[in-house]
Parts: C-alpha cells; structure tokens; sequence
C-alpha cells in the first residue's frame, strides 16, 4: 500500500468501555496518544470527539478493526465498523465531513502492552498506545481515507483495510 497524504488525523481504537485516542501532527511526523475517552451514549461520545477533532484540526478518522489471524473480522470488528461509520456521518452532519480509513488491529494490544510496559492497565493507557500504533501503522500504509460510505457494497472494502504489507485481506 501506497503512504497517504500528511494531514491532522484522529486514530481510534473502539472499545466496548473506552476509546483509546491518538493524534498526529499535519505533517504526521508526530503521533501522541491521547486521553482515553471513557464510553458514554453515542451522543455523549460524538461530542466529546467532535470537539477534539475540531480542537485538533482534523482532517480524516483512522478506525482500528480487530480481524482474526486470518484476516476476517471478528465480531468486534462488526462493532468498530458500525461504530466507524456512525461517527463519521455523525461527525459529516455536524460540519466536519471527515473521512475515514480501516487499519487492522490484530494483536495491537499485545504489541502496545509489550513496546509501553501496558500489560492489564485499565486506566485507558493502553487503548490509546494501541491508537497510536494503528495511526503509525497507517501513516507508513494508507490506506488514503474515503467519506462514508463511498463503497457501493460492503461499507469496509476489504482492499481498503491496512493489513501490513505481506497479509492479505479475505472478503467480508
């Protein structure tokens, strides 16, 4: 996959509690973890989002999918895509319009509790470092974001998915 064009960009890794966050520069030389969002109502959600992603200039939302080894997705990765696309359009009717990529989080966990010294933290440290991996992951990846729901059929087009550069991507 081709590196996508620099620009300020929201990585989130969706949690059934929280959030991790993680943000990177314009240029996207830098990528900070940011404070975990502790999961409220999608309302209450998207606002506190939304006034991140205008605090920090944003201009695309990078989504972690958990697939299996195999590449197919799990039943979380169902939620994270649900929970993607919701917040994107969200987001598109609240002004922002921004558009969003799909980086696999397969083991992201495990490797940011591992790189971090993150192992059983629940404070929102880890979900964040693991943001912060996947917006790392897609700043040397892509793919380049698209709006929501420009695939005409499966809402993840599979070849949109960063997978790493040796692991193919099965069909939804």
């Amino acid at each position: 996959m081709v590196s996508p064009r620099p620009r300020s960009v929201l990585a989130l890794d969706v949690g059934r509690r929280r959030i991790g966050l993680a943000g990177c520069d314009p240029l996207g030389f830098t990528v900070s973890p940011l404070p975990a969002l502790s999961r409220g109502t999608f309302g209450s959600d998207l606002e506190r989002i939304q006034a991140l992603a205008r605090q920090r200039r944003v201009q695309a939302l990078v989504v972690g999918l958990p697939l299996d080894a195999a590449q197919r997705p799990t039943a979380q990765a169902v939620h994270c895509r649900r929970y993607g696309l919701r917040l994107a359009r969200a987001l598109g009717d609240g002004g922002l319009g921004l558009p969003l990529a799909w980086v696999d989080e397969h083991a992201s966990s495990w490797e940011a509790g591992e790189r971090f010294a993150l192992h059983g933290d629940r404070s929102g440290r880890l979900d964040s470092a693991v943001a912060a991996l996947l917006l790392e992951q897609w700043l040397r990846e892509g793919p380049e974001p698209v709006p929501p729901g420009a695939s005409a059929t499966d809402p993840v087009d599979p070849a949109t998915i960063a997978v790493g550069a040796a692991a193919p991507a099965d069909p939804f």
